[in-house]
């Protein structure tokens, strides 16, 4: 395959000759992306060929790519959910891997109501650790002296459990950071947080966000970078910060944790006390005086005043955070550094100080390997297409510019062309690799953090609360959702259109507010988690008068839809769509109530 035309610049200059050989890897990596891939998808056959899968499927031990992809099936998680429960049983064979499954990852996306479990071994840590060390060498060209101060992260781990075969199953940043290579890093000063690592391990995350917004308050002015995972993590601390600044300042004031303070876990309380070791009034007197007032636009600059930029990930889902983030920041520009799943970790952005709107990763060819199913123009975004003669997967470096893409991954911990759901557009190249804007998620109609909704889960969980208002002779004639990111932490809004029979009566707000709470119930383990430690806000029904979706149906006409092709959409995000919908709200009701969810033993 002849190598593409370069299309970027090379990296650098860099910062210094141990970023220099970071950036010389990367240029070395994207330069020879298809030998790369060659060489990754024949490591990968060759320690499996015995697995009881590639003989399956007849491998006969071949490392051949052609051969490979005439006899391995593009598959999905259901497709893998016996072998996956085999091994989350306890069968220790080579089912997938030769080498043991040390864990599994547990995916945002679920399967019949419950997290998906991606199978990992433990050297995937290795290759994650080295995509992350390519990260500050590549931000350190763009932005500076970050060594010289520290990182404000609010970084956290999730409650996580056991297979019944006994492995670990946890979301993948809980299993990266419990591990040793965050636990034991060395010492390196663009891994000087602010928060202690007792903070961040600590599994209660009102114990653990109060420690860390502490500590960053305490070093405010070593601050230079301010981050989380996700756009909506970083403005639940800045939430949290608005509500417990008092108790903050007052805890600064003292020098010590007052006695009712909601720190517990020792290991936290010990690291803490070790930091606030003296009185700072007047440090406490300048936190109460930011924060007492009504406007809080630009706090964080306001606090932080060094901060550079924010790390935090803009693309998809959370592209509905940015605003609310620059109102905060005071316009931070937002650096959206790497893109990851549970399956994998993919690539790293090589612009990291571009605009949100203009974020592309280039997939670091060594990671995996990596196919591409071409999409046509037409492709529903609801549908998830067959692969066929017409859309046969692509190599890396066979995908065009201007193109969309679903991901296909085979990795080294057992999975083999395993569609990731991912839909990308070839945005250019770096040397021989692609770079891609990430553009949605496969059949996702709602999400506001790490939860991902469907249209068949939303439909579910209308008819399973539209039952409550059945003996007041009320049904659902039809429906409609948004993901509301207004308020913080944001939330699911649900649009009910009801008609009475005769002799009906509408539902009485207790009523509906109970359907709000069923809804709640009926949505994955994912969502319901997210509910319980306050990442998800209560789920609203939003009445509207009878015959809303007939006008919006009309609107849609007006604006060139076909009347015989048209369907109400079960999300929306239109803004005069909107507001034409929020204009007919005829009541508004909330659930009262978390839904039930508690850690238990995982199955595929």
């Amino acid at each position: 395959m002849p190598a593409r035309r370069r299309s970027s610049k090379p990296l650098g200059p860099a910062a210094c000759e141990g970023d220099a050989r970071k950036l010389e890897f990367i240029e070395d990596m994207t330069a020879n992306a298809d030998e790369v891939q060659l060489r990754v998808l024949s490591e990968i056959l060759k320690r499996n060929a015995e697995t009881e899968y590639l003989r399956r499927y007849g491998m006969g031990g071949s490392t051949e790519r052609k051969i490979f992809k005439e006899r391995v099936p593009v598959v999905a998680y259901e497709d893998l959910k016996s072998e996956i429960q085999r091994i989350a049983d306890g069968d220790r064979s080579a089912i997938i891997s030769a080498i043991p499954i040390s864990e599994f990852l547990t995916s945002s996306g679920t399967s019949a109501g419950e997290r998906k479990l991606m199978p990992t071994i433990d050297e995937e840590l290795d290759r994650k650790q080295l995509l992350y060390s390519l990260l500050m060498p590549v931000m350190n060209v763009s932005v500076p002296g970050l060594d010289k101060g520290k990182a404000l992260y609010f970084l956290f781990v999730k409650p996580w459990t056991t297979t019944p075969g006994g492995l670990p199953a946890r979301p993948v940043l809980t299993s990266y950071y419990n591990s040793r290579h965050f636990r034991q890093h060395p010492a390196d000063p663009y891994t000087n947080y602010t928060s202690p690592t007792a903070a961040i391990l600590c599994p209660d995350a009102a114990q653990s966000m109060y420690a860390q917004m502490l500590c960053g308050l305490l070093h405010r002015l070593d601050v230079l970078r301010i981050g989380a995972v996700f756009a909506s993590g970083l403005l639940r601390a800045i939430r949290f910060l608005r509500l417990n600044w008092r108790c903050l300042a007052e805890d600064i004031r003292a020098g010590f944790l007052s006695s009712n303070t909601i720190i517990t876990d020792p290991s936290v309380h010990a690291a803490i006390t070790a930091r606030l070791c003296c009185p700072d009034p007047s440090l406490a007197e300048f936190i109460a005086g930011e924060c007492a007032v009504e406007d809080w636009a630009g706090i964080i600059t306001r606090i932080w005043p060094n901060t550079k930029y924010l790390d935090v990930i803009v693309t998809g889902a959370m592209a509905q955070y940015v605003p609310t983030l620059e109102y905060y920041s005071g316009g931070l520009p937002m650096a959206c550094t790497m893109y990851a799943s549970s399956e994998c970790y993919f690539g790293l952005n090589l612009r990291p100080m571009c605009r949100p709107d203009e974020v592309s990763y280039t997939i670091m060819p060594n990671m995996g390997y990596f196919e591409f199913i071409p999409l046509s123009n037409d492709t529903n975004e609801s549908s998830t297409p067959e692969v066929s003669s017409e859309n046969i997967p692509v190599e890396l470096s066979e995908v065009e510019e201007g193109r969309e893409y679903e991901l296909v991954v085979t990795t080294y911990a057992g999975l083999y062309r395993y569609r990731v759901g991912d839909i990308l557009r070839v945005t250019g190249f770096h040397n021989a690799a692609p770079m891609f804007r990430f553009v949605r998620r496969k059949n996702v109609l709602l999400s506001i953090e790490s939860d991902k909704t469907d249209e068949a889960d939303l439909q579910a969980a209308v008819d399973r609360a539209s039952k409550l208002i059945e003996p007041c002779g009320a049904r659902v004639v039809e429906y409609t959702s948004q993901a509301y990111t207004k308020v913080i932490p944001g939330h699911y809004v649900i649009y009910w259109e009801l008609m009475l029979r005769n002799g009906g009566e509408m539902p009485g707000a207790k009523i509906l507010e109970r359907c709000c709470h069923e809804m709640e119930g009926a949505f994955n383990s994912v969502y319901r988690q997210s509910r319980v430690d306050g990442s998800i806000g209560p789920l609203e029904i939003r009445v509207v008068r009878p015959g809303t979706f007939e006008e919006l149906m009309d609107y849609a006409i007006s604006r060139g839809a076909s009347i015989n092709q048209y369907k109400a959409p079960r999300c929306v995000t239109f803004q005069p769509i909107i507001e034409l919908l929020d204009s007919r709200v005829i009541s508004t009701h909330f659930s009262s109530k978390l839904p039930s969810w508690t850690p238990r033993v995982m199955h595929a």
